[in-house]
């Protein structure tokens, strides 16, 4: 009798290949049910990400990865929380990482250094328990796996103490000296092509070009910036009281008041007297404002009547405070001993996986 042969088991790259299509194609029906709010993006993009990963590397791998990047990622926002500053919840960018918004700038650059350095602090912390839990396990196949793991977290929180920006160290310096851009800038380029990564390159490149706009392009006249926001305004009590509706390619300069709070934050507030409106615009960063103007009017039909939606710009020069650069000498120790000790420790404990296990970048 001859016996049936046995179905040939799935590869879990197979699932979760499927499962990462199935999210995608079903992306517009899974939103309104995961009312996960603002954090409804960070779980999608970390499954997303799991997904694209698990192609390349064991599925096992691709999770733990994922998992260390969100601890690096929540150092910041911890680090954020702790300095007041508003922040989004973590995105994931298959291969390329993962990353936080600042709602706000910050006022300083120790506030900066503290929110760049909770990232490789907790993200080393995280790897050092990979390690730690690997080290422990009596179990060759799952230490290994561990161990791999643990050394990419360590590496990768140590390319990003490189003094670039808008890699952690790069904001880490600004609060010791912004001379270690330069070093940076030129050490950075030899590590990135002893690593061959294109990546790292773009980034490099773009930081030698802001190096260039903040130093050397810009510096006497300041950076001229832009910033756009719409409001909506009611039309019919405007019809009702015979006033003129401007028209879609309607264009005109508006008043302004710019004003900051205590937490640093710069408005500009708007006006246009013609149509009773009034708008506050924030600003990403502190600048001097050189003219707010209309730039379209759209109308817009809705079941209470027609509404107009106008479209506005600030035009700003970028204010480059120096004071945002003057740090207390403690605090350039402080931070530069952390800053120091911690490049020192991801290189011993890289060395130290290498030479149990002899992985390496």
């Amino acid at each position: 009798m001859q016996q049936r042969p046995k179905p040939k088991k799935q590869n879990p790259l197979w699932y979760i290949g499927a499962a990462a299509t199935f999210i995608l194609t079903q992306l517009k029906t899974l939103l309104p049910l995961l009312k996960l709010g603002k954090f409804g993006g960070a779980i999608i993009s970390m499954a997303v990400t799991v997904g694209a990963y698990a192609i390349v590397f064991p599925w096992q791998f691709a999770i733990g990865l994922v998992l260390l990047l969100l601890i690096h990622e929540l150092g910041h926002v911890i680090a954020a929380k702790q300095k007041g500053l508003p922040v989004t919840a973590p995105v994931f960018i298959p291969f390329l990482g993962a990353l936080i918004t600042m709602k706000r700038n910050p006022r300083d650059a120790v506030t900066e250094a503290y929110v760049a350095l909770g990232g490789p602090v907790l993200g080393t912390i995280g790897a050092l328990a990979v390690f730690g839990a690997a080290y422990a396990l009596d179990n060759p196949e799952y230490s290994k796996l561990l161990y791999s793991i643990a050394y990419v977290g360590f590496f990768l929180n140590l390319i990003n103490l490189l003094p670039i920006h808008p890699l952690d160290g790069g904001r880490i310096v600004t609060a010791v000296t912004r001379w270690l851009w330069l070093v940076g800038l030129v050490g950075g380029l030899v590590v990135i092509i002893y690593l061959r990564s294109y990546l790292f390159f773009i980034i490099w490149a773009m930081f030698a070009y802001d190096l260039y706009k903040k130093f050397v392009k810009h510096r006497k006249q300041g950076e001229e910036r832009y910033v756009n926001a719409s409001f909506l305004v009611a039309a019919e009590p405007l019809l009702a009281l015979g006033y003129m509706i401007p028209g879609p390619e309607h264009k005109r300069e508006l008043p302004f008041v710019t004003f900051s709070d205590l937490d640093g934050q710069q408005y500009v507030n708007v006006l246009w007297e013609g149509l009773h409106f009034q708008g506050t615009v924030p600003l990403m960063h502190q600048g001097i404002i050189k003219r707010a103007h209309v730039t379209r009017v759209e109308h817009l039909r809705k079941e209470d009547g027609l509404h107009l939606m106008i479209h506005c710009q600030i035009d700003y020069r970028l204010y480059e405070n120096d004071k945002y650069y003057e740090v207390p000498t403690a605090a350039r120790w402080k931070f530069g001993t952390a800053y120091a000790l911690l490049a020192a420790f991801l290189i011993g404990m890289m060395w130290y996986v290498h030479e149990v296990t002899g992985l390496k970048v």
